[in-house]
């Protein structure tokens, strides 16, 4: 047999997204370094209009200018590329950074963002002359234009057929066809999908949203050739017949990649595959694989309690106009209180600005909020959006029953109603709720049980993955949304 193709160049998720923080800081440090460049020529310019003013000749002036001309560069400005990083931290996620719309969004608010948080800094310094003002906009338009440019080689080389990824799926059932399902609704697609291998003689010949059964395990090898394959996805649950686990072998000796269909579910979803599942997952990924050090959990208390207290005196600020509204809204009271289930099931209450109407539910029974929730006030759905509403519970991280990042604090009621009714809920006990998460920030209020799943597989995945980085991303991933006011 032929050697088996495989494609020169193929990249996992975490090193593309190394490519692209590394593509994005040569672009933003050379937008720093053209943009000296620029703050220096402009300075010279204004000199020399100034000594002509003056009386001097045009060229007298600019060689005394390019003498009295000494920028003063503030160490801050060094700096730019890394927070040019920062100000792009949403679109460091593989599927934002393929897709064109998304990327040009990305593009255009992080300059936006940039130039507000400059106007903050240039409102309240003492001293404006140190605040380059030529060189922070001309920064900010290059950083935007090189790192479009850069985008844009990085899309066209994503999308390129000849550097993707070719996959077949080892199984034609219910897992195999909630990858290619979520496969389907990716645009650009992360790979090339084949089709399925399945030993299962009913499934032969048969297709799923125009993915066809390829054949049977034996034959596994000679389909790799045909269809020049670099990756096969195991996506079989329960015991793996012999002759299928042998071909599989045979395959990853050949430098096939092979990968577990979980493991690929959260590579494209960012989520656990909670319905397909074994019993056992919880102590594998929880006990034996994610065991967090000392020193994240130290770190992250730390964190905890500096956001605790900054998010305190901003609470302290915003509390009167707050309250305020809320009173002449809809009167008091203006905080209201919950019981919520901490790490370990443990109760607590948290508090929160009112932002429903009163007795929002009479009849006892503890609902979800919805999207449009016909309870929420017109100043309460401003708080939501933006994100006011949770302040007072900043008292709760600085306490420690709760984090700045985690799961959503639940109530005990609707814990007990899903752990009945969704496999692992309770998993996401593990950890300290937080203000906001991974599920926060992915995916919005839930309806129904289908949508708590999904959700619930967004705290999964995060509880696995956890770390300081994923904390801080996180956490500048919500300040976005509250400057947006796209919270809910």
């Amino acid at each position: 047999m032929a050697d088996i193709y495989r494609p020169s160049l193929r990249l996992r998720p975490s090193e593309q997204r190394f490519i692209l923080l590394l593509g994005d800081l040569v672009a933003s440090a050379g937008a720093m370094f053209i943009a000296l460049y620029v703050w220096y020529e402009f300075s010279l310019a204004r000199e020399i209009a100034r000594l002509v003013d003056r009386g001097f000749t045009e060229v007298r002036a600019e060689r005394l200018a390019a003498t009295i001309i000494d920028l003063k560069t503030p160490f801050w400005f060094y700096l730019l590329p890394l927070v040019w990083l920062l100000l792009m931290v949403d679109s460091y996620e593989i599927h934002i950074a393929s897709n064109w719309k998304k990327t040009l969004r990305a593009i255009a608010v992080a300059p936006i963002v940039g130039l507000l948080g400059y106007s903050l800094l240039f409102t309240i310094n003492q001293d404006p002359n140190s605040l380059p003002r030529i060189g922070i906009g001309a920064f900010l338009v290059l950083a935007s234009l090189l790192t479009l440019a850069w985008r844009g080689v990085y899309i066209r080389l994503y999308t390129s057929s000849g550097l993707m990824r070719r996959v077949v799926i080892v199984g034609a059932g219910k897992a195999g066809h909630s990858l290619a399902d979520i496969y389907r609704k990716l645009n650009p697609p992360p790979f090339l999908l084949i089709g399925f291998i399945d030993d299962d003689l009913k499934k032969q010949g048969k297709s799923h949203h125009g993915f066809a059964v390829l054949g049977a395990s034996k034959e596994l090898l000679d389909i790799i050739e045909d269809y020049h394959v670099s990756d096969i996805v195991v996506a079989i649950n329960g015991v793996i017949k012999g002759e299928t686990f042998q071909s599989i072998l045979d395959a990853q000796e050949k430098g096939i990649e092979v990968v577990r269909m979980p493991i690929m579910y959260e590579e494209l979803t960012q989520r656990v595959p909670v319905e397909h599942l074994e019993s056992d997952w919880v102590i594998r990924s929880f006990v034996d694989q994610v065991r967090v050090s000392g020193m994240y959990e130290l770190f992250k208390r730390l964190m905890d309690i500096f956001g605790g207290l900054v998010g305190l005196m901003i609470f302290v600020i915003v509390f009167p106009f707050s309250a305020l509204a809320i009173v002449v809204e809809s009167g008091f009271p203006i905080l209201y209180s919950q019981e919520r289930l901490g790490k370990g099931g443990r109760v607590f209450r948290i508090y929160k600005f009112r932002s429903m109407k009163q007795n929002a539910e009479e009849d006892g029974e503890a609902r979800p909020a919805i999207i449009n929730d016909p309870r929420v006030t017109r100043v309460g759905d401003f708080l939501r959006r933006s994100r006011l509403d949770e302040m007072p519970q900043f008292l709760s991280v600085l306490t420690g029953e709760m984090s700045l990042v985690g799961p959503r604090a639940e109530r005990p009621e609707l814990v007990a109603q899903y752990q009945k009714q969704i496999p692992f809920y309770r998993a996401r006990l593990l950890v300290k709720p937080g203000l906001t998460g991974w599920a926060q920030i992915n995916y919005g209020y839930v309806a129904s049980v289908k949508e708590t799943v999904v959700k619930l597989e967004y705290d999964l995945y995060y509880i696995k993955h956890r770390t300081l980085n994923m904390d801080f991303s996180i956490i500048l991933r919500t300040i976005g949304t509250v400057l947006r006011r796209t919270g809910r």
